[in-house]
């Protein structure tokens, strides 16, 4: 866990531009979006860094069949990821294009870097390589796989050869092995830490890291006919982007990286020959690096679970979801019923389900409900003596909630966190009005009906910060809903400021009403209209 001041650098997996991005993708830059805003609330400053993946193979390929130059076409790639990222609220700092001039200035120094220690030597490779992972697949992987790629079963296996440079993998076996032992969090979750263990005890072996005859990508500066490969290339962006190689000032003040956030099929790339080729260039290493799961489509006729795959015809665009629902319901969806360190399912019936049971009947209409009140029974303005305004929080442990929320959340458990805040939360205060009944306390009992909207106040004060870092734009119409921002200004809100007493000295509405009413955050849907 952070404390104020510390700085917190955080990466997810740079993504190959061959198409646009799926729920798959977007599932990873939500988990490490949450993070980093988590890690902001907490007082950190944070620098989140994302990017497109684009020397590969895949680029020249795919921008002849667009009738475009490489260039031309990765730029538009990544306007296009750019867009759709910023669509669904993800912070990033910056987005770095592994064509770029900085990242290939960097590139060439590390490589020579590593060259210069002894760990590059020259020979032939011959091997199973896979296009799709754009990877060298070992003789284990071919034969788990059938004769395929086990990450792509559609797409045949090649076999190569060439000469090429290799880095010697194999020569940090007890190095790396030592480094596991000595921070035991570096792999995370656990899950994936023994098939880590398991790669470097027995198959760590040198890697091809250029390829001959390729005239987009980096040379090598010590042999200008080959060109760096994908993954020694790829992996560079985490330093690059922050300066290594071209401000010297930014890298030490940025690295080592606190987290890395990536698919848990590219584990071994990130905890085996990463750590690697920093201790060759005399680099640290990154503190922790996060294998998040998969997320499958579940087909609603046939009730099938499947990987999403562009050959299946499953693949859901992000943008689909947002302009049917919001990005707000995206994020919810995705980071409370899928487990972010394992796997997940994704239906349109179940994301509507989700959607209106949580967010349109819970969240929502508790918003219109309140505020509506509000205005109606108070005409928007608090006056009288202060009340308690924790009556509705009866029966709930509120510092043992907020301190489990914050180490779930810093621990990426996000959907635990999030069904607590619903379960404790957001669902007592639904119950709190349905109890008390303040519309009819109003023609019975004003001061009691006045106590009742001071503990909804109070209700959605807790309830905007403990979801600030999953559902920012609705956590900020929470907040702003009244004037709470004068007390503590909303961009400097913590998790322990839920535990705070109301501030109710000229507590009023500060939301914008049409006839005594909110417009509604999260409108209802018919569930089989949804797909």
């Amino acid at each position: 866990m952070t404390d104020s001041g510390d700085r917190y650098y955080i990466t997810t997996a740079i993504d190959y531009p061959n198409s646009r991005p799926h729920i798959g993708t977007a599932f990873e830059k939500i988990g490490a979006d949450v993070q980093a805003r988590f890690r902001r609330m907490e007082g950190a400053s944070v620098h989140m860094l994302m990017g497109n993946d684009e020397n590969t193979i895949k680029v020249p390929q795919r921008a002849r069949e667009m009738g475009l130059e490489p260039r031309a076409y990765v730029d538009d790639m990544a306007r296009q990821f750019q867009d759709v990222w910023r669509a669904l609220e993800i912070s990033f700092d910056d987005f770095i294009q592994t064509s770029e001039e900085r990242h290939h200035v960097g590139c060439r120094k590390f490589i020579q870097a590593v060259y210069d220690a002894g760990d590059i030597y020259k020979g032939k490779y011959a091997g199973h390589y896979c296009t799709g992972c754009e990877a060298f697949k070992t003789e284990k992987e071919v034969a788990e796989g059938s004769g395929k790629c086990p990450n792509h079963p559609n797409t045949p296996l090649t076999w190569v050869e060439e000469d090429n440079y290799y880095f010697r993998l194999s020569a940090y076996r007890e190095r790396l092995l030592a480094h596991y032992a000595a921070h035991p969090e570096f792999i995370q979750p656990e899950s994936r830490r023994n098939e880590i263990l398991s790669l470097v005890e027995s198959e760590l072996k040198d890697v091809a890291i250029t390829r001959k005859g390729f005239a987009w990508g980096i040379k090598t500066p010590f042999d200008p006919e080959q060109t760096i490969y994908v993954w020694f290339d790829a992996l560079l962006n985490y330093i690059t982007g922050i300066g290594y190689g071209t401000d010297d000032e930014r890298f030490a003040r940025l690295w080592p990286a606190d987290m890395h956030v990536i698919g848990k099929d590219i584990t071994r790339f990130h905890c085996a020959l990463w750590p690697a080729m920093l201790m060759s260039a005399g680099l640290p290493l990154p503190r922790m690096v996060f294998g998040h799961g998969f997320v499958y489509r579940k087909n609603e006729e046939t009730g099938e679970v499947q990987k999403l795959s562009k050959s299946l015809g499953n693949v859901v665009e992000p943008m689909e979801l947002v302009e049917k629902f919001s990005a707000e319901a995206f994020r919810y969806y995705f980071m409370s019923q899928c487990p972010f360190g394992g796997d997940g399912e994704f239906s349109f019936e179940r994301f509507a389900s989700v959607y209106n049971a949580d967010l349109a009947d819970k969240l929502g209409n508790n918003y219109s409900r309140t505020l509506t009140m509000w205005a109606r029974y108070l005409e928007g303005r608090l006056a009288g003596e202060p009340v308690d305004a924790t009556q509705w929080r009866k029966g709930i442990d509120f510092q043992a909630l907020v301190t489990s929320v914050r180490e779930q959340v810093g621990a990426f458990e996000y959907n635990v966190a999030l069904q607590r805040i619903w379960r404790e939360v957001i669902e007592p205060g639904q119950r709190f009005i349905d109890e008390t009944k303040p519309f009819k306390l109003a023609k019975t009992d004003p001061e009691a009906c006045r106590a009742v909207l001071v503990n909804l106040a109070d209700w959605m004060r807790a309830a905007a910060i403990l979801i600030k870092p999953f559902l920012p734009r609705t956590a900020e119409s929470y907040y702003r809903a009244f004037n709470f921002d004068e007390t503590t200004p909303w961009d400097r809100v913590r998790y322990a400021d839920a535990l705070t007493p109301l501030n109710q000295v000229g507590l009023h509405v500060t939301a914008p009403l049409s006839a005594g009413k909110p417009a509604p955050l999260f409108p209802k849907v018919e569930v089989r209209d949804a797909g």
